[in-house]
């Protein structure tokens, strides 16, 4: 551990791999775009439009891959690749329908791998019609987007080591989801996310929600 007359504690958030405090900063010199927040746990993706001020952060419209089982009958894991995507999808489309067309990505302290999960929400808002400025060659392929990865190694394990594919899609199974079925079901489920907003009209609500959030 640094020690030292000079050393300055991190702030908490800092130190919980929440906030990355330079990018922040940036961010409310800025202020005046929207904020796309995506943040992932051990068990859930989340997605955020913030509108970012010196007083904190005012959030217009999110998604959590908890909202996938809840109200759309998701049962492929709410951490995965697939996942990922439809909580970005999700999200876009509600902000879409609040008029929010752009927005800055924003992911924290996570590492910006090729082809992760953050990268599969921002594909799922680019989807849903909300400009992100992002390298395309950044965003999963549309097999890891699907899930066809996940199906074939499935199938391929259900084949050549039964026990071990128990065990290792134990949590689906137990479910009563087959991994295999996989593209199958990500697409019924983006199908009726489509679906349900697909009725809903565009309005201003963003715009007059931040005109009232102090500068």
């Amino acid at each position: 551990m640094a020690r030292g007359p000079s050393y300055k504690v991190p702030r908490k958030r800092r130190l919980l791999g929440k906030t990355n405090y330079y990018m922040r900063y940036k961010l409310l010199k800025r202020h005046k775009h929207i904020v796309l927040v995506i943040r992932k746990t051990n068990k859930y993706v989340i997605a955020q439009f913030i509108y970012p001020t010196a007083i904190g952060d005012f959030t217009l419209v999110a998604a959590h891959s908890r909202e996938l089982v809840k109200l759309f009958g998701w049962k492929a894991g709410t951490k995965n690749t697939p996942a990922a995507y439809l909580v970005g999808l999700l999200a876009g489309l509600r902000a879409r329908k609040m008029g929010i067309k752009y927005a800055i990505p924003y992911i924290g302290l996570h590492r910006p791998v090729k082809g992760s999960k953050i990268f599969a929400v921002i594909k799922g808002v680019l989807d849903a019609g909300v400009e992100v400025p992002v390298d395309r060659e950044m965003l999963p392929d549309d097999n890891r987007i699907k899930g066809v990865t996940i199906a074939e190694y499935a199938k391929m394990l259900s084949e050549q080591n039964p026990d071990k594919f128990r065990r290792q899609f134990s949590a689906l199974l137990a479910q009563g989801f087959d991994p295999r079925n996989m593209v199958e079901h990500f697409e019924q489920v983006k199908n009726l996310i489509l679906q349900v907003y697909s009725n809903i009209p565009e309005s201003k609500e963003a715009e007059n929600v931040i005109e009232q959030l102090p500068r």
